[in-house]
Order: structure tokens, then C-alpha cells, then sequence
């Protein structure tokens, strides 16, 4: 049996001291009785006096009769309890009375509350002396074991476990009969706290339970479920859900919410949806946690699209998206670089008196930093503060990151300073921020004070700090500092890493400095780092300039056999290389694997393809468009949408946005026109960028009732409160004729994320 041989000698040790210390006599007095019987009269309200007059009187030895003599008027017990609980004459004694009479009554919230304010208060090592008192008190208040398991439970909720299992083994051993609520209590607690051996001893007590013929319910297999799912042994969690079905037990709403989250954060949300299901073929009622768990899981694989079903399917089961669910998504759609749809979401949540968390604000403070709109990541820092939230360092962090890639030093000191008064360090992801922006500026010698700063702050400089440095030397084509850094980075234990190296390489290239660029690549491979895609062509670009084609394409190929894929980059500097040796056979070979295989350069001309595009044998026809309508093209880019849809037999939302763009600008307004109506009514949602150029286009050619059209339906796409202001803006300015005011709002609007695409991954297509 579990822990109980070390306690039944201390048991009888502590009972034969203790017990005539603390209990007062049973048998009240004369004078008890009269003063006992007043106080009963005043609460019965027979007595017109308050109580507080004999509040002094009291004695410990006075309470204790009065809760006995009146142990079943509930009224009157709850009266005294509530008037007396808190002063001075209210012992241990008087406590454990009204626990029993509170548990008697079935007052259990009551009871708990005051046996935690026992277990808080008493000078009790090991909860023997506790015990004593409720065991010594048992019989003159008719009690029952249930007092005892409240007690314990009491223990652990306060995760005081030692005290709450020592009185367990001694009401056991004293041969009280505690119930499952005691071992779902220590297992639960055991379970919270996490603390090293806590769960092997909680399945040590589990298994204790099952020996002893103690049945375990629902809220036991919970827990124990929840233990293994935290610990990350999903498996076994799984078994004991499966045992527990086995024994009859049926799982509930949290038993399925414990496991679906526990599949959702190891990845395996297609189980967990699974589940979902059979919950529902169970007749169980999935909750707001449940939905919550799966969105989450959702958004962590990037699979947002998905959440939209998701969130369709909780709300038609008359579930209300919580504060959770609306964080989650809108994490989520900024980590995709879906700022309009996270904005939508941000909206939604106020109007529904909902309060984003501060990590919701620092995913779209990070989100606008990354688009470069600095002033509405401001306005939502601004917001944060405004609902009480505080910024943490990541927020911080976040801002410093994005004023110092723009080059505003002065704004990134000013968050810094903010940051540190705040009483958060700067980490070295701020630290490297500030280095960054200095170095993007020129200003090394600004660089170096942030690294002795941080430095002398105790924060080590890391390979990112000297890449940053070494990058920065290059590019001010100051190649002895750079090198002299790279050499201090490795002397203080810091190994470059492939930008360390490409940056070199970088810079010597631009030197012209071919030999040397190939030995410290060789260097590079020496020391196991692999070169990049970066690496490889800086290099290229080198042979070709030196007009060693043959070399060049040695490295392009040898790249290719790494795996790693030439990007447009490459090929256009190969192309180039090929042109000036007039090997245009070459050249035109590479430019369709280039086509077949990646995007289209801007710097390639299309002379050569357009002889060759009767075949639509790319992967990707979009890019082809793209290219021909950069070029003006847009027969050629017509005809490939055409050959696109014979093949396909689906429109694509980029050629669209990309033809609607290159007929505005190529004057072939009735084309463009055309194919936004199309493309309407397929569903898609025009780019911005293609709807403006069209809509200025419109207004230079007098089509204003097509423009009316046009604008009204975009401002209609709009469902953002924030975009409210907008859009009244908008009608205001187009109704007095003011068309280029309309257009610089429309604009700001995209640039704000308020329309849909014209976030950061809707731009990706658009030339």
C-alpha cells in the first residue's frame, strides 16, 4: 500500500500528545449554557441586541457548543459561521465542527473554502494535527468519510500534496472509507505541478487506486490522459482511452478536447479532425476548446484555408468564436502574410467586445512591419497600450526590427530606451536589429558602438552580429575590415557560417578578385559549409564578366547536382554571359528551361520565345504572361491565357489580375473591361493593383459610368471597420470629380491591407 507504513506509528505517536492539548471539554457548564443560549437568540433574532455586543465573550469553548447544540438548523450554523468565521476565537476546533456540519449540509463549496483557510493557516507540518481535530470531532457531529476526502481535496487543490496524501494514508489506516474524489484530487494535483517524478508517482497512485478496488471514474481517466498528452506520450494517453471505454466509462467532451489537442500540437490534425467526427457520431457535443484546438493546429501547418470550414462548421452549431479563436486566427493569417484577412478578423473581434492579447498585436505590428507601414504598426502599438495591455520584449523587438531595416535609427533608439525602462532586456535579435540598420546606412563605426554596447551588456555577438558586420565592410568595399572580422568571429569561438562566407565571396567578386574569391570557396567547402544559391551565382556573375562561359556553366551545373535550384538571378546573369559571346543557341536553351522552370527575368528579352510559343509546354503559364505583358506583349500574353484555359480548362486569378493590368496600361480598355467582369464572375477578387491602374484609365478615357461600377464594387469588397473612414473619403472626393484624391486613397487602402489581395501574398504575380 502506497506511503502508509511510514505514517501509522506517527499516528498513534501524535494522538496520545496531542489530543488533551487541543480539544476543550465536551461538557459545557452552566454559565456555557447561558451564554451559549443568548448568542442563539440574538441569531434566532429573539434577542434584539447584535451579536457583535458579545463578541468579546466569545470563547473558543463558546463556539464549539453553540455549532454542536445547533448542528442542524442550517440556517443558524450558516448564520454564526459566516459572522464568526474570521475573528480571533474561531480556532482549529471551532473550524473542524462547522467543516463536518457544512459537509453534512452538503455545503461543499462553503466547506472547501474553509478547510483550505485550515490548511493555510494551521502550524501543521505533515496535516497530522488537522486530522486529529476533524477524527476527535467525527462522532459528536454524525459526520462521514466525505469530510475527510474534502479535506484532502482541499490539500491539493492548494498543492500541498505531501499534507494531502499524509492525511489520506491516515484516514485510510484509521479505517475511513475515502472515496475516488480523494484519488482524482492527489492525481490532479500530482498532475499540475509538474515537478520531477510527479507523474510516476501519480501512476503509482493510479495503480494503487485500481488495487484497492477503487473504481476509476471519468474525471480520473482525464487526468490521467491529460498527464501523458503533456508529458507527450500521446500513446499511452490513447490507451487509457481506450481502456476507459473498455470499462464501460464513457469519455466526455474533455476527454476528446485533451486528445484532439494533444494531436494538434505534434501535427496531427487530419487524426484530430477524425476524432472530431466520431464525437459527433457519439452524440457528444463538440465545444468552443474543441473547435479552438483544431483551428490552432490548423494555423501552426499554414493550412488557413481550411480554418474557414472549420469556423463555418462551429458556428453553425450555435457556437460563439471566443477571444482564442479570433487570436488564432489572426496569428495565423499574419504568419501567412494574409494581412487583409487578419485585419477582417481583428475588426470582427471588437465589434464583438472581444480584446486581442498581445501577442494578436505583436503578429500585426510584426505584419505591418513587414509590408514597411511603420505608421499602422504604430497604431496598433498605440492600441495595445490604449486597452491596458503592456508590450513584452518580443513587441519591443518587433518594432526595433522594422524602424531599423528602413533606416530609421532614431525612432529604434527611442522604442530601445522604451524598452529598457520597461525593465525588459534587449536580446540579441535587437541587438543584431540595430546592428543591421547601421550597417544597411554605412554607418560601421555606429555598428560597432551597438556591439560593444551589447557586449558590455553580457550579451555575446553570434554569427548573425559578424555576418551582419562583415556584410556591411563588403559593401562600403572595405575588404580588410571584413576579413579582420571574420577572423575575430573565429577567434572568439564563432564559426561562419554560408552568408559569412557568400558576403566575402561578394566582395571580392566586385574587386574583381576572382582567384581569391575561388580559394576562400573552396575554403568554404573545406570546413563543410555548403555554398547557396547566392554563393553560386555571385560567382557565376564573376566567370561570365571574366568571359569564362565554360566556368560558368561548370558552376551551374555543379550547383544543380548539389540541389540547389538556379533562381532568375542566375540565369539571367548566365544568359547575359552567353549573349556577349554571341552563343544565342545556349542562351535561348536556357531561357525556356528558365520559363518551363522558374519566373521570368525582367532584363530578358522575348524576341526569341515569341517565335516559339505556339507550344504551351511550361510549367507555369502564369510566369509566361507575366513576361509578355511586362513587355507590352499582350496579344502573345492573350494568346497563352487561351492555350492556359484549353489546357487547364480553369481560369487562374493571377493571369486575370495580370491582363486586366497590362490592357489598362496597353490603352485596350473594353479587353480590360471584359476580362474584370469575367473574372467577377468566376469569384475572384481583383488585385488593388490591376483595379487602380484600371480605374484611372477609365476616368482619362470619360468611361464614368464603367468607373462607378468599379469603385462601388471594390469599396463593396471592403468589410473593414477600419475601412469605414475610407471609403467615405473615397465617395466624397468622386462625387466632387476630385479623381486623384480617390486614387491615393485606394491606394493607402491596399497599402493598409483593407481590401482583399493586397496583402503581402497577393502581390507575388503582379509586375
Amino acid at each position: 500500500m502506497l506511503l502508509v507504513k511510514p505514517y501509522r506509528r506517527a499516528l498513534h505517536s501524535s494522538a496520545r500528545q496531542v489530543q488533551p492539548k487541543t480539544l476543550d471539554s465536551p461538557f459545557p457548564s452552566s454559565s456555557d449554557i447561558i451564554f451559549v443560549n443568548r448568542a442563539v437568540s440574538i441569531l434566532k433574532g429573539h434577542d434584539p441586541i447584535p451579536l457583535n455586543s458579545l463578541s468579546s465573550q466569545f470563547t473558543p469553548q463558546y463556539a464549539s457548543s453553540l455549532l454542536s447544540q445547533s448542528q442542524f438548523d442550517k440556517p443558524l450554523v450558516l448564520r454564526f459561521i459566516n459572522w464568526a468565521r474570521h475573528r480571533q476565537f474561531f480556532n482549529l476546533q471551532c473550524k473542524c465542527i462547522s467543516i463536518h456540519i457544512l459537509t453534512r449540509f452538503k455545503l461543499y463549496k462553503t466547506a472547501q473554502s474553509l478547510a483550505e483557510d485550515v490548511a493555510v493557516k494551521s502550524a501543521d507540518d505533515k496535516g497530522e494535527f488537522v486530522f486529529l481535530c476533524l477524527k476527535d470531532t467525527y462522532h459528536s457531529c454524525k459526520s462521514s468519510s466525505a469530510v475527510f476526502d474534502l479535506m484532502v481535496k482541499s490539500y491539493s487543490h492548494l498543492k500541498m500534496i505531501d499534507k494531502a496524501m499524509n492525511v489520506f494514508e491516515l484516514a485510510k489506516s484509521n479505517g475511513f472509507m475515502l472515496t475516488v474524489l480523494s484519488y482524482n484530487s492527489i492525481l490532479d494535483a500530482l498532475i499540475r505541478v509538474s515537478r520531477n517524478g510527479s507523474f510516476e508517482l501519480a501512476q503509482k497512485f493510479y495503480d494503487d487506486m485500481v488495487n484497492s478496488g477503487v473504481s476509476p471514474n471519468v474525471y480520473t481517466y482525464n487526468i490521467m490522459i491529460r498527464g501523458l498528452c503533456v508529458k507527450g506520450d500521446l500513446n499511452k494517453g490513447l490507451a487509457f482511452f481506450k481502456e476507459m471505454e473498455k470499462c464501460g466509462c464513457l469519455p466526455s467532451v474533455v476527454t476528446y478536447n485533451t486528445i484532439i489537442g494533444a494531436y494538434c500540437k505534434i501535427g496531427k490534425v487530419d487524426e484530430a479532425v477524425e476524432l472530431l467526427k466520431l464525437m459527433q457520431v457519439r452524440n457528444l457535443e463538440p465545444s468552443v476548446v474543441t473547435y479552438n484546438a483544431i483551428i490552432n493546429g490548423l494555423c501552426r501547418e499554414g493550412r488557413m484555408k481550411e480554418t474557414s470550414e472549420v469556423l463555418k462548421d462551429m458556428r453553425g452549431k450555435g457556437l460563439v468564436p471566443d477571444e482564442v479563436t479570433y487570436n488564432t486566427l489572426v496569428n495565423g493569417y499574419c504568419r501567412e502574410g494574409n494581412f487583409h484577412q487578419a485585419l477582417v478578423l481583428h475588426s470582427e473581434m471588437l465589434r464583438n467586445g472581444l480584446s486581442p492579447d498581445v501577442v494578436t498585436y505583436t503578429s500585426l505590428i510584426n505584419s505591418m512591419c513587414k509590408t514597411g507601414n511603420l505608421h499602422r504598426a504604430m497604431e496598433f502599438f498605440d492600441q495595445l497600450r490604449a486597452r491596458g495591455l503592456y508590450p513584452n520584449e518580443r513587441t519591443y523587438t518587433t518594432l526595433i526590427v522594422g524602424f531599423s531595416q528602413q533606416g530609421f535609427m532614431n525612432e529604434a533608439y527611442k522604442l530601445l530606451n522604451e524598452m529598457i525602462s520597461s525593465g525588459f532586456s534587449p536580446s540579441i535579435v535587437t541587438y543584431n536589429a540595430l546592428v543591421n540598420g547601421h550597417c544597411a546606412l554605412g554607418r560601421m563605426e555606429d555598428a560597432l558602438s551597438v556591439i560593444q554596447e551589447m557586449e558590455r551588456r553580457g550579451v555575446v555577438p553570434d554569427v548573425v552580429t559578424y555576418s551582419t558586420m562583415i556584410s556591411g565592410f563588403c559593401r562600403n568595399h572595405n575588404l580588410e575590415r571584413a576579413f579582420c572580422a571574420k577572423q575575430q568571429m573565429v577567434e572568439k569561438g564563432v564559426s561562419p557560417d554560408v552568408i559569412t562566407y557568400s558576403s566575402l565571396i561578394q566582395g571580392l567578386c566586385e574587386q574583381q578578385s576572382l582567384t581569391e574569391a575561388r580559394e576562400l570557396f573552396q575554403e568554404m567547402l573545406r570546413v563543410g559549409i555548403q555554398p547557396d544559391k547566392f554563393t553560386y551565382t555571385t560567382l557565376i556573375g564573376a566567370y561570365c564578366l571574366k568571359g569564362d562561359i565554360k566556368g560558368a556553366l561548370n558552376l551551374h551545373n555543379e550547383m544543380i547536382n548539389k540541389g540547389f535550384f538556379p533562381d532568375v538571378v542566375t540565369y539571367s546573369v548566365l544568359i547575359n554571359g552567353l549573349n556577349k559571346q554571341a552563343r544565342t543557341r545556349e542562351a535561348k536553351r536556357l531561357l525556356f528551361k528558365l520559363l518551363y522552370e522558374q519566373s521570368v527575368p525582367n532584363s530578358v528579352t522575348y524576341d526569341m520565345l515569341i517565335e516559339s510559343c505556339n507550344d504551351l509546354d511550361f510549367k507555369s503559364a502564369t510566369d509566361l504572361i507575366k513576361g509578355f505583358c511586362m513587355k507590352g506583349l499582350l496579344d502573345e500574353a492573350d494568346r497563352v491565357f487561351e492555350l492556359m484555359l484549353q489546357k487547364d480548362k480553369k481560369p487562374s486569378e493571377a493571369a486575370y489580375n495580370l491582363l486586366i493590368h497590362g490592357h489598362s496600361r496597353g490603352g485596350n480598355l473594353h479587353r480590360a473591361l471584359h476580362l474584370y467582369r469575367e473574372m467577377v464572375s468566376f469569384g475572384f477578387v481583383p488585385h488593388t493593383v490591376s483595379l487602380i491602374v484600371l480605374m484611372k484609365e477609365l476616368f482619362k478615357e470619360g468611361m464614368s459610368e464603367e468607373l462607378h461600377q468599379v469603385i462601388q464594387s471594390t469599396l463593396g469588397s471592403c468589410k473593414l471597420a477600419d475601412g469605414e473612414l475610407a471609403k467615405g473619403i473615397v465617395d466624397v472626393n468622386y462625387k466632387e470629380g476630385n479623381m486623384d484624391a480617390v486614387f491615393n486613397v485606394l491606394t493607402d487602402m491596399a497599402k493598409d491591407g483593407l481590401f482583399p489581395n493586397s496583402g503581402k501574398t497577393a502581390f507575388s504575380h503582379m509586375p
